[in-house]
């Protein structure tokens, strides 16, 4: 089984920064994809960034330009770093982790952007 930790979330001004970090501990077997999604309130929730284990990144186009996708495979861990924020990047950020024989998610971590 594999467990999930979040950080990084906060209230930020908008045009402000953050960093969020999730760090993959237990079975931990090939990883294929880290991602990070975000939920706001009454809406679904959406895949933001993902990298592969090959290096390759994804971002939605609401991002694109402003969030950067990284990770430690030494450390099983990723990292979204969010600059120029937005009030519409309000919401729930989760962290995602596929390999090869499982999906797990993190219990999310909390982004408010004041504007």
């Amino acid at each position: 089984q594999v467990q999930l930790v979040e950080s990084g979330g906060g209230l930020v001004q908008a045009g402000g920064s953050l960093r969020l970090s999730c760090a993959a501990s237990g079975s931990i077997f090939s990883i294929e994809r880290m991602g990070w999604y975000r939920q706001a309130p009454g809406k679904q929730r959406e895949l933001v960034a993902a990298i592969t284990s090959g290096g390759s990144s994804y971002y939605a186009d609401s991002v694109k330009g402003r969030f950067t996708i990284s990770r430690d495979n030494a450390k099983n861990t990723t990292y979204l770093q969010m600059n120029s924020l937005k009030p519409e990047d309000t919401a729930r950020y989760y962290c995602n982790i596929e390999t090869v024989v499982s999906s797990s998610w993190g219990r999310g971590t909390q982004v408010t952007v004041s504007s």
